[in-house]
C-alpha cells in the first residue's frame, strides 16, 4: 500500500497538522515507510505464540471485589437543594 498526496493532505486535515505544500512529498515518504514496516510485520509466522503484556512474566495487583457505597454520600449531597437521607429530592414531574 502507498500513500499518495491526496492522502497525506487529508490525514493531515484530519489530525489538524498544518503541513506546507513543500512538507508533503516528505511526509508522503514517511508514511510509506511506515507502511512498509506495518506491511513487514504481518509477514512474521505468529503461530503457536502465546499473547503477552509484557517481557517479564508478572500478575496484575488485584483487590477484593465488594460492593460499597464509597462512604461519600455526605459529599455526594453536599449541593443538592434538598435531601432526605442520602437522596436527592426533586419535584414531582408525572401525574
Amino acid at each position: 500500500m502507498s500513500v499518495d498526496t491526496a492522502t497525506v493532505r487529508r490525514v493531515a486535515r484530519l489530525a489538524r497538522i498544518a503541513v506546507s505544500e513543500d512538507d508533503v512529498a516528505t511526509m508522503q515518504g514517511e508514511l510509506n515507510a511506515i507502511l512498509g514496516f506495518v506491511e513487514q510485520l504481518g509477514e512474521v509466522d505468529v503461530a503457536g505464540v502465546e499473547p503477552m503484556t509484557s517481557v517479564t512474566p508478572t500478575e496484575m495487583k488485584k483487590r477484593e471485589d465488594a460492593v460499597t457505597d464509597g462512604h461519600k454520600a455526605d459529599d455526594i449531597v453536599a449541593n443538592a437543594p434538598v435531601t432526605e437521607a442520602h437522596f436527592f429530592l426533586v419535584p414531582k414531574v408525572v401525574e
